[in-house]
């Protein structure tokens, strides 16, 4: 598509850097073009800026060592990511504590740094670690976006990064999405095309246009084209609709990682109007090899639509990879045989604790869920059975092979050791006091990681690894993720990639 005339247009903007959506990686790079001397604007589609940054748990995972840590990145992606680029990450991750404590600076931040080694021990996974932005003097997280639930070191986080843009005079629109990228005759992006609250509006970028507005979380198209399991309920966020994978698409961008999502299992609200999945508690990670966390009680099994237990599930890092398990297709039968799963639990665990952890960024959207899971079995969210006939009879799961999974996980509870998944002798909590809890769980994504190819320099590639002239992307739109993911890994690529972007993007020749 042609740059083209703007004189019919209702409101025509110019800048350097035009950036595409406002979380953690827009923001990111939108300081950082200012910063080396651009005039940006930042264009969000959504009433409020956040994404779905803005209800992360907040911790940026750093590294003291970029050699150890490229090492362990290496592994963790098999192969599906260039060296170069997972080498940029791993000496931004050295260099990250350093740029957060200097944006945290005249804010009234806390900043905190923990040791966390990465969620898998392959080689390198000890040099990682974590920055928080514990809190900030007189900021309360839930009066100042009571939209959000989710981490208030998420959202402490992402007011840093307000706070900055605020300093700067950052020119930022909401309610404005970007529709189209407007290309000149040779292919290279000259601003892009959108649509606000007063009507059409074109950006004529000079230097460069930065996608930072997210993956498909909230999009079932591309996810029904590119992931196996259906449906998959999206965490937090509808505004991810996967716009800029479309965009770059349309400007020539090759794809990868799009199979990957980051994700475990949950629940599904009855009332329609709740527009997201709830995904179980979260629980500390344990590292294979390592003695799993004594103190830490996972008080369910999952059952698959034979009555089976199909997958531990109480997985190393069950936020990343527990959705998994249930994208297994049965032939024969043409379903899935654990969408949806089941959940049982007895008495002793029902009482434990919330099975449940709502997070969310939408206005008009608001649920907290029971300490003790009876408010979830009031709403049919969770039910219960008096008897293994009655639970038979109420999940339609046969009796038989029912009791003798239930039986069979019971004797493994007692020899402390689970042989058929090797879930963590500490976690496993026997099933025999009724009533008996039990609900049906679904996959549920918190963030995908496919998109755009980019470079270490951040800029978007075509299918033969040549750069598409002026266009950037950033954060999990492409993220470098493409085989385990790395808890923090997201939010420390939206802070080191962004900030690339806008370095470069400021950088370019002007148009």
């Amino acid at each position: 598509m042609s740059d083209p005339a703007i004189s019919d247009r209702k409101e025509t903007l110019s800048c350097d850097v035009l950036v595409v959506g406002c979380g953690y990686a827009g923001a990111v790079a939108a300081i950082a073009a200012h910063d080396a001397g651009a005039e940006v604007v930042v264009l969000e589609k959504m009433p409020d800026a956040g994404g779905i940054s803005v209800c992360s748990a907040g911790g940026l995972r750093v590294a003291e060592d970029a050699g150890e840590a490229f090492a362990y990145l290496q592994a963790t992606n098999a192969g599906t990511t260039p060296d170069d680029v997972l080498r940029r990450l791993a000496e931004g991750m050295v260099a990250l504590p350093e740029a957060v404590a200097a944006l945290a600076a005249g804010t009234g931040a806390r900043v905190s740094r923990r040791a966390s080694p990465g969620n898998y021990p392959l080689p390198g996974h000890r040099t990682f670690g974590f920055v928080y932005v514990e809190e900030i003097e007189g900021f309360d997280p839930r009066a100042h976006w009571p939209q959000v639930k989710g981490s208030p070191a998420g959202a402490c986080l992402f007011r840093v990064l307000q706070l900055n843009l605020e300093r700067r005079r950052i020119a930022l629109r909401c309610n404005t999405a970007v529709r189209r990228l407007v290309r000149a005759a040779d292919g290279s992006i000259t601003g892009a095309e959108a649509a606000g609250p007063q009507g059409p509006l074109f950006v004529r970028a000079r230097g460069g246009v930065v996608l930072a507005c997210g993956g498909f979380e909230g999009d079932a198209s591309l996810q029904q084209q590119f992931w196996e399991a259906k449906p998959v309920l999206s965490a937090a966020f509808r505004g991810n609709t996967g716009d800029g994978i479309r965009m770059a698409q349309a400007a020539g961008a090759a794809l990868w990682h799009m199979w990957h999502f980051h994700g475990s299992y949950g629940f599904r609200h009855p009332d329609p109007a709740y527009p997201f999945g709830i995904r179980t508690k979260r629980v500390p990670d344990w590292r294979p090899g390592e003695a799993p966390p004594a103190d830490v009680r996972l008080p369910w099994i999952l059952l698959d639509k034979t009555a089976r237990r199909f997958a531990n599930e109480y997985q190393p890092y069950l936020q990343d990879t527990g959705a998994r398990a249930l994208g297994r297709l049965r032939p024969e039968h043409q379903d899935f045989a654990t969408v949806p799963a089941w959940l049982i639990a007895d008495e002793d665990g029902r009482a434990l604790y919330p099975f449940g952890r709502p997070t969310h960024n939408e206005r008009g959207i608001a649920y907290d869920w029971s300490r003790d899971n009876r408010k979830e079995i009031g709403l049919g969210i969770l039910r219960q059975a008096d008897s293994l006939e009655e639970l038979a009879a109420g999940t339609g799961l046969p009796a038989d092979r029912l009791t003798e999974e239930i039986q069979r996980w019971n004797a493994a509870c007692t020899a402390a050791e689970d042989r058929d998944f090797g879930r963590p002798p500490t976690s496993m909590m026997p099933l025999r006091r009724p009533p008996f809890c039990y609900g049906e769980v679904w996959p549920v994504v918190s963030n995908t990681q496919g998109g755009p190819v980019h470079d270490a320099e951040q800029r978007v590639l075509d299918p033969y690894d040549a750069p598409i002239g002026h266009l950037y992307a950033a954060g999990e739109l492409g993220s470098a993720f493409g085989h385990l993911y790395m808890s923090g890994g997201n939010l420390a690529e939206c802070f080191i990639g962004g900030a690339i972007t806008g370095r470069n993007a400021a950088a370019r020749e002007r148009l």
